[in-house]
């Protein structure tokens, strides 16, 4: 069976964590959160950014940092895993679902500004397989309206929108390093800190409350607990793993790359037919790869390719079920105006096998599995 992900492995990642283990620091900012840390940075031009212990807890900070008062909403696509609106809801915020574009399957900016009351603090923009929403559009509506914006880029490292790295535009952004994820240290995440006025309180927030940080670039003599805070901090030995990955990341960025444009190249002319529709890039964005999808009729098609797909021993899967028709996003929130192509476009969508290092044998299977379904 051709596995549908198989994490990143490069090769250095054992000696890097047995470096690690020898350094006997291996909790939280030991050597190589900090050597993850700078290099994230560097490439990214980011101002401030946090490694933590996943995507969630990211969100969770960008949300808590938020601070988010009772009655205040955030908008925020349905198509989207339910970490995105579960972190919101630990901030406080009630949650107002809007459609998405058929294209990108992102948040439509053109429907942004119908969800907005005099109770919206914040706008949650889901950055879907690594493909850029149109920020300008969602920039210039927070900034209009005085809302946050918050990215969740979880898919989105290595990918930018108009030569700015994802993750970067927006207040906070924030990052997955999940096995399933182009970048991988098992669990993990990353805040990125945009916003001067939150930069302080996040080290805080990430290190138990304490102005730890502080004390130990010897900005005070000692440390102490200042503010509300958690722990987010990511194991030395995660971010180990982690930077093997950083120092072949161009490899691995080209190597999917590879497999996406074989996918493209040979299913094109299925989508020319009319049989499939593929996925968008906009002229605004620089992907990563992170996955490929086609779109098959409707539902019933879809399940029919998935079981081809898996008797013929290719593991081809389905992605998000709508959090607004779920028990939890009826508890905690509605949706805005109408499902238009929410529910419809998820149904249709599967994905295709995309790791690192999947070999030029097991793609010409893949493809020639699936185009064996339309014959």
């Amino acid at each position: 069976m051709i596995s549908f992900n198989i994490p990143p492995f490069t090769g250095d990642e054992l000696e890097y964590i047995k470096q690690s283990v020898f350094s006997h620091k291996i909790s939280g900012d030991g050597k190589f959160t900090k050597l993850c840390t700078e290099w994230l940075e560097k490439r990214f031009g980011a101002q401030k950014l946090l490694l933590t212990t996943s995507c969630t807890s990211a969100l969770d900070m960008s949300a808590i940092l938020s601070s988010f008062k009772p009655g205040d909403e955030v908008i925020l696509p349905s198509y989207t895993f339910s970490s995105t609106a579960t972190s919101m809801v630990l901030g406080g915020a009630n949650l107002v679902f809007s459609d998405i574009r058929p294209d990108t399957m992102n948040l439509d900016e053109n429907k942004i500004e119908a969800a907005i009351t005099e109770h919206t603090r914040a706008i949650v923009a889901v950055h879907y397989a690594g493909v850029a929403c149109e920020m300008d559009a969602i920039m210039d509506i927070a900034r209009r309206y005085n809302l946050l914006v918050i990215e969740d880029a979880a898919q989105g490292v290595m990918s930018s929108y108009k030569g700015r790295p994802l993750g970067t535009i927006g207040d906070f952004g924030c990052y997955s390093f999940h096995e399933t994820k182009n970048y991988s240290m098992g669990e993990g995440g990353a805040i990125l800190v945009n916003n001067e006025a939150y930069m302080e309180r996040a080290e805080i927030l990430r290190e138990k409350g304490t102005n730890r940080s502080k004390f130990f670039r010897g900005e005070v003599d000692k440390y102490t607990w200042v503010d509300f805070g958690d722990s987010y901090l990511a194991s030395d030995i995660n971010a180990a793993y982690l930077y093997a990955q950083l120092m072949h990341a161009d490899e691995i960025y080209d190597d999917r790359m590879t497999t996406y444009n074989d996918y493209l190249e040979a299913f094109s002319p299925l989508e020319k037919k009319g049989r499939i529709e593929l996925q968008k890039i906009p002229d605004y964005c620089v992907h990563n790869a992170h996955m490929f999808y086609i779109k098959l009729r409707d539902l019933e098609e879809r399940t029919r390719f998935i079981a081809h797909m898996k008797s013929n021993g290719v593991c081809a899967v389905f992605h998000y079920v709508p959090l607004h028709s779920a028990p939890a996003g009826r508890k905690f929130g509605r949706f805005n105006g109408i499902d238009e192509f929410t529910t419809r476009e998820s149904d249709r969508l599967v994905r295709l096998p995309m790791y690192f290092g999947l070999t030029a044998e097991d793609r010409a299977k893949v493809i020639d599995v699936a185009l064996d379904f339309f014959k």
